[in-house]
Formats: structure tokens, sequence, C-alpha cells
């Protein structure tokens, strides 16, 4: 049980909220502790001790964030992990993320997040991704609302794929339509399974057509869309997507021994702060590291041991720090240095949002920005002060990258467990001026 304090209200009023997982449920209460003279606190639990810091707050969504416990942990000082979403290319057909229920899948999120402008493709990846709220439906229902997606999905790959394939680059051209191909051959394997009324089979299909429809979007991509600002070029950059798998030892459970996390970090839209990441995880940095925080809310690691709280660069003898680097629907590029809260930005929507569980994001000093260094976190829980598309962390925290398979079990998680490896599996060659190679 974690007890969170916070002050923001005229009156006392307790909130409950609890996260239930495949082998056990976390509580964490939040209350209100409010009068007009009492500084606002919280009890913080970390992975070395507990500390109650006092500190002065603008406003209620900041202590709320705040008490949360986003943090980055050093000895007598509370350093809460903020960071703010900024900045991304402008991509009209991607309203769809804004509008009706909020996407919470990270895949899903991920093939929105490309910087790509192709109304075909999307018009034929939004029914198949609809498949998954038809099969929610009771009985035989579901099976003919399945039917009703997969026809508007043929009709519009029939129909648009000269559009398509006029947007796929030229040197991705072959690869492309070879997977339109696979991809026609699928419905029509999917049309099969929903006529032999095979419920069971339609979600492992589905998953395979949307791979399918990814893998054409990222063909899409031919380069990097932006550049870097002068002042973090020479920073180890992931200019495209890396995917890992991250290793973790679990004690203490009988049910889960070992687990590997699948995390595809996106450095089109947080290209400094996933390249950092790859960069540690290049150097054995997070190996043999505990789990440092797991309240129901989040899990966190990355203080390494001794009096830093980040990655000490040996050829610097310092702190590696990272700006803080946002993408907004609507921009071109990242902004750097600034929350959007800082920007007057309060209705903007980021390009990379805490909507998926298992959301991976940086930790960072309350009150520098530009701070991040090595500790990052995961979201768990989508609660009143976290929900999807309106999210008090959207804007505040740098989000580079989703936990795309065995996401549930990262609720499981434990202080104290150990990230055995993380090993880039796909991507590395997306990395440029890495530091690993360099001796030291």
């Amino acid at each position: 049980m974690a007890t969170l304090l916070f002050c923001c209200s005229s009156s006392p009023k307790p909130y409950l909220s609890s996260t239930t997982t495949c082998f056990r449920s976390r509580r964490a209460t939040l209350r209100t502790c409010c009068s007009s003279t009492m500084p606002p606190q919280f009890n913080l639990q970390d992975k070395k001790l507990s500390k109650l810091s006092k500190f002065g707050l603008k406003e209620c969504a900041f202590s709320i964030a705040l008490a949360i416990g986003l943090v980055t942990s050093a000895v007598e000082l509370n350093l809460s992990a903020i960071a703010s979403p900024l900045g991304g290319p402008v991509l009209p057909d991607v309203s769809v993320l804004i509008s009706g229920p909020p996407i919470k899948d990270p895949n899903a999120l991920l093939r929105y997040a490309l910087p790509i402008d192709n109304k075909a493709i999307r018009e034929v990846q939004k029914p198949l991704e609809d498949i998954t709220d038809s099969l929610k439906v009771s009985g035989v229902k579901s099976l003919d609302l399945v039917e009703r997606n997969l026809r508007q999905a043929s009709r519009s790959l029939a129909q648009g794929k000269t559009m398509i394939l006029s947007g796929i680059a030229e040197s991705k051209k072959e690869h492309g339509k070879e997977l339109l191909d696979k991809l026609e051959n699928g419905m029509d394997e999917l049309q099969n399974i929903v006529e032999e009324r095979n419920r069971d089979a339609v979600a492992p299909k589905q998953k395979e057509l949307l791979q399918y429809v990814g893998s054409v979007e990222e063909d899409m991509v031919d380069g990097f869309p932006y550049e870097i600002p002068e002042e973090y070029s020479n920073m180890p950059l992931l200019k495209g997507r890396a995917t890992v798998d991250m290793k973790v030892k679990v004690k203490d459970n009988p049910n889960v021994q070992d687990c590997v996390f699948r995390i595809v970090l996106d450095g089109y839209n947080a290209p400094v702060t996933a390249g950092n990441f790859v960069d540690l995880v290049e150097r054995h940095f997070y190996d043999g590291m505990e789990i440092q925080r797991a309240d129901g809310f989040v899990v966190q690691t990355g203080d390494p041991d001794g009096p830093a709280d980040g990655f000490i660069d040996p050829s610097t003898e310092k702190i590696r720090t990272i700006p803080l680097e946002i993408m907004v629907l609507g921009a071109k590029a990242p902004v750097y240095g600034s929350t959007l809260e800082e920007l007057g930005l309060y209705k903007s929507q980021t390009r990379l949002p805490f909507n998926a569980f298992g959301t991976m994001a940086m930790a960072r000093d309350e009150f520098t920005n530009n701070s991040a260094s090595s500790q990052v976190f995961w979201l768990l829980k989508e609660s009143e002060l976290t929900p999807s598309n309106a999210n008090i962390l959207d804007g505040r925290y740098a989000v580079f990258g989703y936990v795309t398979e065995n996401e549930d079990y990262l609720a499981d998680l434990k202080v104290g467990d150990v990230i055995e490896s993380i090993q880039v599996v796909s991507g590395l060659d997306n990395l440029v001026n890495p530091t690993y190679k360099i001796a030291g």
C-alpha cells in the first residue's frame, strides 16, 4: 500500500483506485490534506529510502502530477520527473487519434505516430482496428460486425491501392507491393474465417493483417523527416525506430519468474530521448539493475548505485543529461526545453500520448526541464488523474516508446526485481553518434 498526499482542494476528499493484474491486485490510496497554511506534501517510496518532502506548487494539476510519484531519486531532494509534449509533423488524417474513444493499443499509437500522410492506408487501417471492438460484442452478432469491418477495409484497399503504392518510398516499392499482396490474401483468409464462424481465429488473423499495414506504412517513410537542432545534433540520436527486449527476473512469484518485455522506441518523434536510451542499452547500463519503483501507477528504474542519479559519461565524468523533447500534433519537429504548459499549449495533443498501458517515458528533475539522464518509467494506471486523451502527464513527460508485448506483466513487477538484460533486436542501424563504441 502506497499512500500519497497532495493539497489542491478546500476540503478533504478521499479517493481510492486499484490496479488488477493477472496475478495480484495493487491498491494506491490518495487523499487530500488541505488547509490555508499547510504546504503540500507527499510520502515517496523510493528504491532505498522513504522521504517526506515539502515544496511549493503553482497549481492543483501540478501537485497531483507530483503526487503520482513519477520522480527521479536523489538523497535529500525530491526530483519529480515531469516532461512536456511538444512538436510533431502535420498529418491531417490522424484526427482519428482525438475523435471518438481514445486509442489505447500501443501498436495502433505507433502506426498513427509515423511521419506519413497517406489517407488511403489509414482508411484500410481503421476498420481493421475496429475489429477489436466488434469482438467485444457477445454472440454471433460480433462476427457480423467483423464482416462489416472487413468489407470496409477491403473496399478501401481496392479503391486506394494506387494511392497507397504511390506513397511508398521508391527504394522500398517492391517490398511494399509484396506486403500489399499478403494483406489482400490475408483479408480473403479472414473472410473465410468469418464465414466458418470461427470466432477464436479472428483476433490472431487481425493482428497479422495490422502487422502488414504497419509495415507498409513504415515503407512510406523516406529518410528522417527533419533536422535535429544543432545543439543536440552530436548526441546519440535514433533516426527511426528500434525494438528492444527487456528480460526481468521476477522474485517471490511462483507464477512468473522470467518475463521478456518487447518495447518499440520511436526515434521519429523523440530522436534524442530514444537515442540516449539505446546508447545506454548498448553500454549494458541497465543490465543487473533493480526495479526501483512499483506503486501501481508506474514502474521505474535507471538510478545507478552511488550518489549520482543518472548516467555518468566517462568522457566528461559528469552526468549526461538530455533535453525535454516532445512532439505535438500539428508541429513539424519536436520542441525542446519547455513544457506544453509553459508554452501555453493547453489543448494540444501529443504525438506519443500516455494512452497505452506501458507507455515509456523519461524521469527528470521537477524544476529543470533539461535534466533527464537515465531514469525511465512505464505508466500502468489509467485513473481519474490520468485518463487517456486528457492526461495531465501529457505535456510534462517525454514519451519515447511503448511496451508492445507482455505489457500486462509490468503491473506484476515489484521493487527489487532485477533487469537481467536489455537487448536491441532491431533498428540499431538507426542510431547515429553512438558513444558506447568509444573507449570507456
